[in-house]
């Protein structure tokens, strides 16, 4: 075997550029695999975690219209029978299995009004009225100024913190620390200015795709503390809360348990609490990439199959211009299986080397993909064992009738081939 292997290496080396052509369509099909699958699972990863919150595990446990199943909004007016989250509710969310923190706060997503600073407005902007600990709960780290302290609520303050979004949109670059904004006429000071800590940008393709994502990303954002709410909005409206659970598997179940816990104590059976189900939708969308992405592995799959048929094509090539050397080599009593194992082994070495190459090449080009594209990539180990792997059983496979050729070949035949 380690003479099939050196002598198999010479024939590779005494025609380089030939045999790097040979290898070029293998390390085609390898590279674009490995591209692929790596991007696709790089994207999945991101997928689930854009869904979840940038792996802070939070769930959100809304207010839902069940006979026309979207998330209610406040602006249809204050629902009838909803009763207010009390402290002892709160601390029996708290207390579940799997609940790091929680926090409570009313949210506007559309508003009727828009925010102005000067002569710029900002409209369409989610507003949300929060306690102190929703920053922490929901995975947002400041960037400027700060977050509200204990005497914004006691005070009642008409203070607010922006995320660097609304921040950039309404300041233009200014420094928003200390300015006034307004709202239907009421002055708002800025105190600080947050960041949710995410990893991934999605490209938005479609406004399906815009409501999936950026619907719980909450990119783009004025938060209040939660004492002030009435005086803009309305008063007794239902809270809603937010949940940051230990480990992403048992968010579905934590947010069920919640919103069973807040649905005892009201009586309105048409709008009720319900938790977002993120981990479903990242599993469709998971799904629907991985269906259309599998075809593009079939498609790249076919440069392998090209690049197996060009290593026969030239092992075929090699066997009639060594002809007079296999003949020579039977004269002397070598066997047929010795014959067949060269050149079975200069085959399978010539698509080794291409998979080997093609993996460096697919890992580069998935990296360059990523930077380019500002897309995240996961380098998969089982699909470079299963390249490296399939790239033998090509060589075996289109290196097979070949190698039989050349091991029956009539050595006295041989010997007279010119």
């Amino acid at each position: 075997m380690i003479e099939n292997i050196r002598l198999s290496f010479q024939g590779i080396w005494a025609h380089k550029m030939r045999s790097f052509l040979t290898m070029l369509g293998i390390i085609i099909g390898i590279a674009s695999i490995i591209s692929i699958v790596s991007t696709i699972k790089g994207t999945n990863e991101q997928i689930k975690q854009n869904l979840i919150g940038a792996g802070n595990n939070v769930t959100r446990v809304q207010l839902y219209r069940t006979d026309y199943n979207y998330i209610y909004s406040m602006d249809e007016g204050v629902p009838s029978g909803i009763s207010p989250i009390t402290q002892g509710t709160y601390e029996e969310i708290l207390a579940m299995d799997n609940v790091v923190d929680a926090a409570l706060y009313n949210s506007r997503r559309y508003t009727n009004y828009s925010f102005y600073y000067g002569n710029t407005e900002l409209s369409g902007c989610p507003v949300y009225g929060t306690d102190n600990s929703y920053f922490t709960t929901c995975g947002y780290s400041l960037r400027q100024g700060r977050l509200f302290v204990p005497n914004d609520f006691t005070q009642h303050r008409h203070v607010a913190v922006l995320d660097e979004n609304t921040a950039k949109t309404l300041f233009q670059g200014e420094d928003p620390i200390g300015k006034t904004i307004e709202y239907n006429s009421v002055a708002l000071v800025v105190i600080g200015v947050v960041k949710l800590e995410t990893q991934f940008e999605p490209v938005i393709n479609n406004i399906e795709e815009y409501f999936t994502y950026m619907g719980n990303r909450q990119s783009g954002a004025i938060f209040l503390p939660n004492v002030i709410w009435p005086s803009l909005f309305a008063y007794d409206e239902p809270e809603e809360v937010a949940v940051r659970v230990s480990y992403t598997e048992a968010m579905s179940t934590v947010g069920k348990n919640v919103a069973d816990l807040l649905n005892t104590y009201h009586t309105n059976t048409t709008i009720v609490y319900q938790a977002e189900d993120t981990l479903k939708q990242a599993k469709e969308l998971q799904d629907l990439s991985n269906a259309t992405n599998q075809q593009l592995v079939w498609i790249a799959s076919i440069s392998l199959l090209v690049g197996g048929i060009g290593v026969m094509n030239i092992m075929l090539v090699s066997v009639t211009e060594r002809t007079r050397e296999i003949g020579l080599k039977k004269a002397i009593g070598a066997k047929k299986s010795r014959i067949l194992w060269q050149f079975l082994t200069e085959a399978a070495l010539l698509t080794s080397l291409g998979g080997l190459l093609g993996v460096g090449v697919g890992i580069g080009l998935a990296e360059l993909i990523s930077h380019i594209a500002e897309t995240p990539v996961a380098i998969s180990i089982p699909a470079i064992i299963f390249g490296v792997v399939f790239s033998m059983v090509i060589g075996i496979i289109f290196g097979l009738m070949p190698s039989v050729k050349a091991a029956n070949l009539n050595p006295i035949d041989a010997l007279r081939h010119e």
